[in-house]
């Protein structure tokens, strides 16, 4: 398996002679480009596998760093099996792996290459050398991120997602805190508490702002998938043993400390997600991981121009058809960027997206049976997630737990008072307006924290897609050095 660009056909900066585009390049690592990229390799393609990480798995099978020297970190994950094949097939193939590569844009190529991914190298993307790849089709695998509703005190030191919890206690083996109340809404709080439970953290509480109630209103998606009801139950019993309380329709208002967390305030809600008045209930902890669900990472799709489409919680996800192709010939999606689904609808999808790239281009896609297979999959696990982000949609009255001087944008500082104010004074109809107005989601994540928030303060339910040149940030050095076309012979730019 080639894992330098001195090994790679179709990289700008390989040996002369190999220029020749890759048949696929699959951008992210997770469940989803991993499943693409293995199969699209043993059908006969040359396939670069891009990712930020150092190590593949991505969000989902995140692993400790091999210095820690886990013994066992099968233990932290569901599915390690799965992975573990999936892990064994990459290390057999001819797919390049290339680490550390901080994927910016996707452009259509010219010549032989439909397609050029630029990207930037090293840890956090700080080496000022510019990479693009070459190929004929691209998979989208780039995951989602944590969708955040803010509240009073949610800036303050010891408040983390509850991705970036498990994130933390699976790449670090270490805890966000002592006593940990997970909070927000969707089943990855479940599994978040229960792995920090086991973990050794002691946690007071789950605090979910939905109910579980909403799945009775999808049985045909709940028989069909009887494991998404086996993995809750795993879930409930670790918290049973645990001793770790459950409290629906409820949500963390208000965060308090000095220096770091040191308790929580929670409200009962109503429908509607506004606190019920004189519910309010403090709970003493050092560290809050909080989460409203995961909004999918679909940035350098918008870019191209793909169609998207509103999920039942209301965030956009591109449009795919049944090949999983998007709106744009030649570029195909996998995983969460279609929509949240899981890690097995991710590996689904990554499989027949690369068998559909691969009839594209001529080469055998494999048995019609398993295509057939991997569709009646795929149907049955996207009915499970649709119904996931209906039962757990943010409700409207999330905005009731702000008041004027709660932070909004922590990048640009930005309270929640002067959004009102751009929206009532100003005549502020859309995220886009207000963000002119008050430079909300100009800062450091472009809108990916307090995107949502600020679309709902501004009257939406989410932000809007936008076409953005950059993905990621981008050091002026990597712009100034790209050259306008890529050199013949294959050398650096």
């Amino acid at each position: 398996m080639p894992d330098s660009p001195s090994e790679s056909p179709g990289l700008d900066g390989g040996p002369a002679g190999r220029g020749d585009p890759y048949d696929l390049a699959v951008i992210g690592a997770g469940p989803a480009g991993l499943a693409g990229a293995v199969t699209a390799g043993e059908l006969g393609l040359r396939v670069a596998l891009l990712d930020l990480s150092d190590r593949i798995g991505g969000q989902f099978y995140r692993q400790p760093a091999p210095a820690l020297r886990a013994a066992h970190p099968e233990r932290l994950h569901h599915d390690w099996n799965a992975f573990a094949d999936m892990r064994g097939r990459l290390e057999a193939s001819d797919v390049s792996h290339l680490s550390g590569h901080h994927v910016w844009t996707v452009e259509r190529g010219g010549g032989d290459a439909e397609w050029t991914v630029h990207a930037v190298t090293g840890a956090d993307g700080g080496e000022e050398r510019p990479v693009r790849v070459r190929a004929r089709a691209v998979l989208l695998a780039t995951g989602a991120y944590e969708r955040q509703l803010p509240f009073p005190g949610w800036t303050l030191p010891g408040v983390v997602g509850a991705g970036g919890a498990q994130a933390m206690l699976k790449g670090g083996l270490v805890l966000p805190g002592k006593r940990v109340v997970v909070a927000g809404s969707g089943p990855l709080l479940l599994a978040a508490a229960s792995s920090l439970a086991e973990a050794g953290a002691e946690v007071p509480a789950v605090i979910e702002a939905s109910g579980y109630l909403g799945y009775a209103r999808h049985p045909r998606a709940l028989a069909a998938n009887p494991h998404k009801l086996a993995e809750a139950v795993t879930h409930g019993a670790v918290l049973l043993r645990h001793r770790v309380a459950l409290r629906t329709r409820s949500a963390v208002t208000e965060v308090h400390g000095a220096e770091r967390v040191e308790a929580v305030t929670v409200a009962r809600l109503d429908g509607q997600w506004r606190p019920v008045p004189g519910t309010g209930r403090r709970i003493a902890c050092d560290a809050l991981a909080v989460g409203h669900g995961l909004v999918p990472g679909i940035e350098l799709a918008t870019t191209l121009g793909c169609a998207t489409r509103r999920t039942p919680d209301g965030a956009l996800a591109l449009a795919l058809d049944a090949r999983q192709e998007s709106s744009v010939r030649g570029l195909w999606a996998a995983g969460e960027p279609g929509g949240i689904g899981g890690a097995q609808l991710a590996r689904t999808e990554g499989e027949l997206a690369a068998r559909a790239i691969a009839a594209r281009l001529g080469r055998n896609p494999g048995p019609g049976g398993r295509v057939r297979q991997l569709k009646s999959r795929r149907t049955r696990l996207r009915a499970f997630a649709e119904a996931m982000a209906a039962t757990h949609a943010p409700g409207p009255g999330w905005a009731d737990w702000l008041p004027d001087d709660a932070e909004v944008c922590r990048c640009e500082e930005v309270t929640a008072g002067r959004i009102r104010e751009a929206v009532q004074d100003y005549g502020a109809r859309d995220a886009r307006t207000v963000k002119l107005l008050t430079r909300a989601g100009m800062g450091w994540c472009q809108g990916r924290t307090c995107g949502t928030a600020v679309s709902c303060l501004a009257g939406g339910a989410e932000p809007p897609s936008e076409r953005r040149p950059f993905a990621t940030p981008v050091p002026l050095g990597v712009l100034a050095g790209l050259s306008p076309e890529p050199p013949p012979d294959g050398t650096d730019p």
